[in-house]
């Protein structure tokens, strides 16, 4: 993402520290691929419920969210 936005690997780690399922899918403004469409898709389905999924805006996380339940 950015410098003021933690990294990657923190999150993961934190994620495991309090014993919480971790994914990473990465999406640019404005070029969400239909592979990552799929990847978030099956997401949806594999991980445990509630799902967080974040960005700067809440905008691609929404976007991507939205296009993976017409995918399912």
């Amino acid at each position: 993402e950015g410098p003021e936005q933690p990294s990657n690997a923190s999150i993961a780690a934190m994620a495991k520290e309090h014993g919480l399922e971790y994914a990473y899918l990465p999406v640019v403004s404005g070029a969400i691929t239909p592979e990552q469409v799929v990847e978030m898709a099956k997401l949806l389905k594999s991980m445990p419920q509630p799902i967080l999924a974040f960005c700067r805006s809440g905008a691609r996380s929404t976007f991507l969210y939205q296009l993976a339940l017409q995918n399912s």
